[in-house]
Parts: structure tokens; sequence; C-alpha cells
């Protein structure tokens, strides 16, 4: 048997490895070797291993549409706690998932203060971006560990799915925007964003 090093691994940029037969002590470890401190995401899903390495335009999507949450939540008055990038994992589910930003909001409260979270007690985001420049979302993962709303972003175009009776389904309105509409304000600050710049777009969106 061969046996490889993580950092003999060479991820192309935009591109990502997949690992079979990945145990959960494995899973676990691999992610204590990785680190905090990375331009991956990873995945893992009933012993396979998704390793993606990030594209430059999808951590500026990424940071633009989170943007876009918060400044959302603070003109409304809706307070929220960002989990960003945290890793998301069931060890009884075998899953674990990292998205690009994420967010609770009716569970804020409970959340005051959590520096680690443990989904067998704690519960999931209510909020997950995930900009799919790289690979496609693991809709699966994200359904099993109860995420009520999962953001996609990909092709120019937002996505909003919305988790019913344990499958997403795709919604034309966000459940935690009701009467807002979120697919357009999105696409036109997005364009706005590739036109004027980023912090010009945000202050007009603001306003």
């Amino acid at each position: 048997m061969v046996t490889l090093q993580l950092d003999q691994i060479q991820i192309p940029l935009g591109q990502r490895i997949e690992l079979t037969n990945v145990s959960w002590l494995e899973f676990e470890a691999i992610l204590q070797e990785l680190g905090q401190t990375r331009n991956t995401r990873i995945a893992y899903s009933n012993g396979i291993l998704s390793i993606m390495a990030l594209l430059p335009e999808h951590e500026k999507a990424k940071v633009l549409i989170s943007d876009l949450v918060k400044v959302l939540l603070e003109e409304l008055s809706v307070d929220c706690e960002s989990f960003g990038s945290t890793t998301f994992k069931r060890q009884d589910m075998a899953k674990g998932i990292e998205p690009d930003d994420s967010f609770y909001i009716q569970n804020y409260a409970q959340m005051i203060g959590k520096d680690r979270i443990d989904l067998s007690v704690d519960p999931p985001p209510d909020l997950a971006i995930e900009v799919d420049l790289t690979a496609k979302t693991q809709t699966e993962a994200y359904a099993a560990l109860g995420v009520p709303e999962l953001w996609r972003y990909d092709d120019n175009q937002l996505q909003i799915a919305v988790l019913r009776q344990g499958w997403y389904v795709i919604a034309a309105e966000s459940p935690i925007f009701p009467g807002w509409p979120i697919l357009e304000m999105t696409a036109n600050f997005m364009a706005r964003s590739r036109t004027v710049g980023s912090s010009q777009a945000l202050r007009e969106f603001r306003a």
C-alpha cells in the first residue's frame, strides 16, 4: 500500500480531489492537519471526502454576498451571529461541510459567545451561503444536517433553496427576508460591483 502525506498533494486552483473510503477518524485527522488557515474547502459524506481549491473570483463573490446579507440584517435591525466557514459536522450522520459563510439568525441568541459547535446539541446555522464556482454544493449534506436555508451563487445567479421535509426546494423568496426581492437585489448588486467596485456598490445598496 502506498501512503501519501497531505502536503504531497497539490490541487490546482478551481479544481477538487475526492478521497474514498475515508473513515470518520481519518476525516477528523485530515481536518486537523489542514488547519484553519487554508484556501480550501472540504465536504464529507458517507466516507467520501472532497477537498476543493478556491479561485480568487470565488472568494470575491463570497465576500460580496456575505456583505449584502450583513447590510440587510443591520438595516432591518435583525440580530445574527456569523460563523463564516466553520466546519459543521456530525459523526452519527457521517456528514461534514464547510460553507462559504453561515449565519445564525432565528437561533442567534443561543450561539452568542460560542467558540465551538457541536451539532449533536447545537442547532445548524439558519442560513448557509455557497459559491459554486469550484464544485457543485453537496446539498445532501446540508439537508442531513438540517440547515433550513441555503443560498447558492453560480454563473452570476443566486438560487435560494429551502429545506422542506428533508429535501431542498427552490424558492423565489427567502423565508429569512420575507417580502424582499433577494434574487433581483443580489443580481443588481453583483453587476453594480463589477462596474463601480465593491465599496461603492455596497454604499449604494445600503442607501
